[in-house]
């Protein structure tokens, strides 16, 4: 019998673990071939895995509202001192942008607060990996009181491009993430379109 490692040396928390991206990521972790293999592999989404989603991709599978700070702390405290990697994918839309700003970002202060500031130096969290998209150069389009302000953007996107002079739930998510460096990096993955099976997409 092969005997498990109890301290492996990557341990993955994907945040939004049930949507497309969070799902392929379960996928592409479990590959023995994928860099930092193996990796032990934590699931997490505000709601109970449904029937379709298969479980054996992750090591664990936990449930918490991440905009709860109380059960965040309750569900991720047991695991806090093991992660590595947290991969950053879920996703609150709300019609104001300022609403989209404070959900997006306190779920991720919340959880950071967790992995980081609960473990009194004893973290081994090295990198935050936000998944965020093309909103980052072309505004908050989904906001009716905005959208009409934004001008087109000339394309093709620059990854060093200046942010817009717009309110962007991104650009919070990213200055959340580079406060905890140098002692953590990130990293942002600006998809443009994901295509996969999804039983509720929002777009």
């Amino acid at each position: 019998m092969e005997k498990q490692d109890q301290n492996p040396k990557s341990v993955a928390l994907i945040i939004g673990v049930t949507g497309i991206s969070g799902l392929s990521l379960a996928e592409a972790l479990k590959n023995p071939t994928t860099p930092g293999s193996p990796w032990k592999v934590y699931g997490a989404a505000r709601r109970p895995p449904p029937g379709w989603f298969p479980t054996a991709l992750v090591d664990r599978y936990i449930t918490f509202d991440a905009l709860d700070p109380t059960d965040t702390a309750l569900k991720l405290s047991l695991i806090s001192q093991e992660i590595t990697n947290l991969f950053w994918v879920p996703l609150q839309v709300q019609e104001s942008e300022e609403v989209n700003i404070f959900k997006n970002s306190t779920m991720l202060k919340n959880v950071l607060s967790v992995l980081v500031s609960s473990n009194s130096g004893r973290s081994r969290l090295r990198h935050v990996a936000l998944l965020t998209g093309t909103k980052h150069y072309m505004g908050p389009i989904f906001d009716p009181s905005l959208a009409g302000q934004l001008m087109p953007y000339e394309v093709p996107f620059k990854e060093d491009s200046s942010r817009l002079p717009f309110p962007n739930f991104y650009y919070e998510l990213e200055d959340v993430s580079a406060s905890y460096s140098p002692a953590i990096t990130y990293s942002v993955h600006r998809s443009s379109v994901i295509i996969g099976a999804s039983p509720r997409s929002l777009y």
